[in-house]
């Protein structure tokens, strides 16, 4: 049976499929459905160094090293690139942060996780619509 579709973590910060997976999933015409896109909300934009340090001890961000120095500095520094892109676009971090995820056209998808009903028409609409150039992918990669 082949295999039609694979469902990795990638994101701005979890870029390890891009090596190896994302090459070979082109190669064998693999679709690729990303999930967290947004890295567990990281990238959406509303964390800070505070918010993450006053994360109660049963969420499981509390113990992911991207939550973590020294990852996390650069992590919200991240967010912030993708803010200031955001910005240019009338879009939030978090939908810049989904379209930088599909900009790959090996990447067929991606999958987003919402806390709430409100955050779903900003990203998805922003993030259908919104296409990087290559001088925001450098920016937001830093």
């Amino acid at each position: 049976m082949p295999v039609e579709t694979l469902q990795p973590p990638y994101s701005l910060i979890t870029r390890e499929i891009e090596s190896e997976i994302l090459p070979y999933c082109a190669r064998e015409e693999i679709g690729v459905l990303a999930y967290s896109p947004m890295a567990s909300g990281l990238l959406a934009g509303s964390f800070s160094a505070e918010r993450v340090a006053a994360l109660p001890e049963d969420d499981f961000r509390s113990h992911v090293p991207h939550f973590q120095e020294p990852q996390l500095s650069s992590n919200l520094a991240a967010a912030e690139r993708l803010r200031q892109i955001g910005e240019r676009h009338g879009a939030s971090p978090g939908a810049v942060a989904v379209a930088w995820t599909l900009r790959d056209p090996v990447v067929s998808a991606a999958i987003v996780g919402f806390r709430n009903a409100d955050q779903v028409d900003g990203i998805l609409s922003a993030a259908g619509e919104l296409v990087l150039s290559a001088e925001e992918i450098a920016f937001a990669e830093g």
